[in-house]
């Protein structure tokens, strides 16, 4: 089930790039965690928050290289155990203390942690489809697969929605639609899904572009969306415009590592969390934005050459869906911090401080590195 040799089979490429990753994660968050009040003379880099993600960093590691040397083939039998634990962690959330009025979180007191289930919910409904799909491979255009490939997706869609949650839920839609589309689902309703979601984009650019006002949309869009919900596509709100001046202030070099005015006295929200991309863009400037967006650009089209080598449909569904779980993740954080989508939440993965996302976010890349390692196998 596990084995050692197929570690030496993995693509060494992605190695440095996980590494550039985690190293800018860690120089941001000791940037904005530092004590105001404390000696600048004091060697204080590394601060609580960033030995916390240090510690998250070392634990993704291990997972990585344990899900590399693991089988993937041997999922197809966990799959449904998964998916029940999955769906019982989700619903279990209604049932404790809400943390800032959502429940999205465990909290873990004897390791003073707080968990988001909805972070291995995405990958786990990835493993789902990519099953359900490979067992059902002769007759996946009929509407009977369509239907339970839909509930399989819609259940935990729902209970994440219900969080509420409405970054991460949007997450699985793309995910879904891409699986479908490698799954050979009916192309009417690809087209379809297609067309909604772009017809939802389309929306959203004319409301963050200027071109339909706001509030304009108001009495139609809350009848679908809650206030809160619809208050964030507003393109004027604090932290949208926090964002772009973060990023506008750091010009072409930056300020400097720590010498950031705007967001290291507090005006940008969140800055080692969500807001990672704008405040490592105030101090590292456009050429730092750029070498970051470099990074992940290769991060993604490894990842997606894992698809082209896959020697079987379950690994080849498997890793486009993981592909695009990882893609989705970094456009939408981008796209939200540059002023082209809304605030929801998306973290920037391996870059924004949080355990959850980090292990989850390690996983997917060691099953991916199982897929390529196996890859001349038959």
């Amino acid at each position: 089930m596990w084995t050692s040799r197929y570690l030496m089979r993995i693509d060494f490429r992605v190695i440095p790039v996980i590494l550039c990753l985690m190293i800018i994660s860690i120089l941001v968050i000791s940037s904005y965690t530092v004590d105001p009040s404390s000696d600048p003379n004091e060697d204080s880099f590394f601060t609580p928050i960033v030995l916390t993600q240090i510690q998250w960093f070392l634990i993704g590691s291990a997972v990585y290289l344990f899900c590399a040397g693991f089988d993937y083939n041997k999922l197809r039998e966990w799959t449904w155990f998964l998916y029940a634990l999955m769906l019982l962690s989700l619903i279990g959330l209604f049932f404790t203390d809400s943390i800032q009025r959502v429940h999205r979180w465990y909290r873990i007191p004897l390791l003073n942690i707080s968990f988001q289930p909805s972070e291995c919910a995405k990958f786990i409904v990835v493993i789902t489809l990519s099953w359900f799909l490979e067992r059902r491979r002769g007759i996946s255009n009929s509407w009977s697969t369509a239907f339970f490939a839909l509930l399989i997706v819609g259940i935990p869609f729902l209970l994440i929605l219900k969080q509420p949650d409405l970054g991460t839920a949007l997450v699985l839609y793309p995910i879904t639609l891409v699986i479908f589309y490698f799954g050979d689902i009916k192309a009417s309703i690809i087209k379809w899904m297609a067309v909604l979601g772009g017809s939802a984009l389309v929306v959203i650019a004319l409301i963050f572009l200027g071109i339909v006002p706001h509030e304009t949309l108001r009495p139609y869009a809350t009848k679908v969306l809650k206030e809160y919900q619809f208050d964030r596509l507003d393109p004027a709100t604090h932290h949208q415009k926090s964002a772009a001046t973060a990023i506008a202030l750091g010009g072409l070099t930056g300020s400097g590592w720590r010498k950031s005015e705007f967001s290291g006295r507090g005006w940008l929200p969140a800055p080692y969390t969500d807001s990672v991309f704008p405040a490592f863009g105030e101090e590292f400037g456009l050429i730092g934005l750029l070498f970051l967006i470099a990074l992940y650009y290769a991060l993604i089209y490894f990842s997606f050459q894992v698809t082209a080598v896959a020697k079987d449909p379950f690994g080849r569904l498997l890793s486009a869906g993981v592909a695009v779980y990882l893609a989705m993740h970094i456009l939408v954080n981008i796209g939200m911090m540059c002023g082209f989508l809304p605030i929801t939440g998306v973290p920037l993965i391996l870059t924004t401080y949080g355990g959850s996302s980090v292990l989850s976010t390690m996983m997917a890349l060691g099953i991916l590195q199982s897929i390529y390692s196996r890859r001349f196998m038959f």
